[in-house]
């Protein structure tokens, strides 16, 4: 039987689903041992590199008195290892993305759901992947950083590998804002208004503490630029094509959330009235992201969609993504629960 040496980074909410999850793995092949845990503050540590206990890794975790390893030490420590190592970042740290080639470099293989490492500037990502290349150095796997536990980037992947040409690639990427319009643009709900929707979807837990983080576009933003980079478009950064902003100008630079969600009411009749034109052409409004590799060109935007269409007919906080490919004139649909920590660890698995 194989074994890997299992280090993990980010005990919180997505953090504790994968400890779950790798704690219920049942393989007749591989044993995955847990030798180190960190979160921002305290690290766990196996110096001998014998396996934790995985069912009680959180609360040794939060008692442990060792600070969080530094980079440069943590790839050391791992590089040492007497197994295989696989690094579980489970958080979205820049500076921990910047440094995915390091790791590569020194046989540290890495599974992560952190879309920056794929998003930020192109230089990034050819060096991740340029290493992960290089025989005896670690793999890179990053199922998670679109569509959560969706089987979307190992599915378009193996299409390209073998040979299929991606044409055009659209999707709700965002449940966050796959929530907010399924309840706006709903003819049976035609009193209720953008401001409010915004508020319930804060309330329930769907959006981020302050809804202009996914209001912005930037996160989908950052989604259909991984997907264009694997499907060969050289896709500088997410600033690099156009991104339909949900919020109103005026309330960019509010101080806080609860202003701007006070003054979100004012601007309730730009949406309105996007919503009455698609009504009129009995149509409804979904937020996408969209990847046309024939004519190179990416966006994120409002889209109106006739009722009929795969993306009108979805439900509650789902993703749901079109791949159009020569083997696929008809388009590939993948649909699913696209957020979530119990899926997005998943992902991970």
């Amino acid at each position: 039987m194989t074994a890997v040496n299992i280090a993990i980074i980010g005990a919180g909410v997505v953090g504790k689903s994968f400890i779950q999850q790798l704690a219920n793995i049942k393989s007749k092949n591989i044993t995955y041992n847990l030798i180190f845990l960190s979160n921002s503050k305290n690290s766990l540590i196996s110096n001998d590199y014998k396996p934790i206990n995985i069912l009680n890794s959180i609360d040794l975790l939060n008692n442990s008195k060792n600070p969080s390893l530094s980079i440069n030490d943590l790839i050391n420590y791992l590089k040492n290892s007497n197994l295989p190592v696989i690094l579980i970042d489970n958080t979205s740290n820049q500076n921990l993305a910047d440094s995915y080639p390091l790791f590569i470099q020194n046989g540290i293989s890495i599974a992560t759901p952190n879309k920056k490492a794929f998003s930020s500037n192109l230089n990034l990502w050819n060096d991740i992947f340029n290493n992960s290349n290089i025989e005896n150095n670690g793999l890179i796997y990053h199922e998670a950083s679109v569509g959560a536990g969706l089987p979307l980037i190992n599915t378009l992947n193996e299409m390209i590998e073998t040979g299929d040409e991606i044409i055009k690639i659209e999707g709700i990427f965002s449940g966050t804002l796959s929530y907010i319009f399924n309840e706006f643009s709903t003819i049976s709900k035609n009193s209720i208004k953008f401001s409010e929707i915004v508020k319930i979807a804060k309330d329930k837990g769907y959006t981020e503490p302050d809804p202009r983080d996914d209001l912005n576009g930037f996160d989908v933003a950052r989604k259909v630029t991984i997907l264009a980079r694997i499907s060969g478009l050289k896709i500088e950064s997410p600033n690099s094509f156009p991104i339909h902003s949900l919020i109103p100008k005026d309330l960019e630079s509010v101080n806080s959330s609860i202003e701007y969600l006070e003054k979100l009411p004012n601007y309730d009749n730009e949406m309105e009235i996007l919503k009455n034109n698609a009504t009129n052409e009995n149509k409804v409004l979904r937020f996408i992201g969209s990847i046309d590799v024939k004519n190179n060109k990416v966006s994120v935007e409002i889209g109106k969609f006739d009722y009929s269409h795969p993306f009108a007919s979805l439900k509650g906080s789902d993703n749901v993504i079109s791949i159009q490919s020569k083997r696929y004139p008809n388009p590939l649909i993948i649909q699913g629960a696209g957020a979530g920590a119990d899926v997005t660890a998943m992902g991970n698995c």
